[in-house]
């Protein structure tokens, strides 16, 4: 199976509360978006990578991928309104049998993460990087009081790449836009359309800039990553 991936960059980043957008924030002196397209134009795995920016920004991301003399790069399209949209173009545009859908914010993951999910596509026929949860979480019922708790020991909390064949991921995209489903992730729409995803164990490092105090986490978590290299 030859690879490819789906790299979203077209989210705001509202609750950063910064006057730029995430993928262009400074990370150690350069773009998140410039780090998490580096793990994959790394990794021998993936052939080409489909970049999804917000409408508009075409041109800037196209500097960022200029400037890194980023080879894997083919083609660079806006996003849509949510991240669902973003994905399912960035789909579209990718010629590749598999496919790894990768959060531009997450300017950490490793070539051997990206590698270990798609050696877990070709066994299971989809997979996404997850960490098992630390915490204890409560259901609330709406109104701020707990109703219960799940078993800590069962959930994880999912990352990106998730991966699978891109076929299925495009049949996944379709049958919700046909029944209106709305999912926050590529995962949850495989499962409704009835496939299986394997967990491959990530890292905590591998953290999804959302804040804005987690970009002084990353920089500490990037110098960690670089020292052990």
């Amino acid at each position: 199976m030859d690879w490819g991936a789906v790299v979203v960059a077209a989210g705001r980043g509202t609750r950063m509360g910064a006057a730029d957008n995430k993928p262009y924030l400074l990370l150690a002196g350069r773009p998140v978006l410039a780090h998490s397209l580096e793990a994959f134009e790394r990794c021998p795995t993936v052939a080409s990578v489909v970049l999804v920016v917000a409408p508009g920004e075409e041109v800037r991301a196209a500097e960022v991928v200029n400037h890194y003399a980023f080879q894997k790069v083919v083609a660079i399209v806006p996003g849509g309104a949510e991240r669902q949209d973003s994905v399912y173009a960035g789909l579209v545009a990718l010629e590749t049998e598999g496919v790894l859908v990768h959060d531009a914010a997450r300017p950490l993951i490793t070539s051997k993460q990206i590698t270990a999910c798609c050696e877990a596509v070709e066994k299971h026929g989809a997979a996404a990087l997850a960490v098992p949860v630390k915490d204890t979480i409560k259901v609330s019922d709406g109104n701020g009081l707990m109703v219960a708790t799940p078993d800590r020991s069962t959930l994880w909390s999912v990352q990106t790449p998730q991966a699978s064949s891109r076929a299925v991921l495009i049949q996944a995209h379709q049958l919700a836009r046909e029944l209106g489903v709305a999912a926050t992730d590529d995962t949850m729409l495989l499962e409704r359309a009835g496939h299986q995803v394997a967990i491959v164990e990530g890292s905590y490092s591998n953290i999804k800039i959302t804040t804005p105090e987690d970009l002084p986490i990353a920089e500490l978590l990037l110098a960690r990553q670089q020292g052990e290299e």
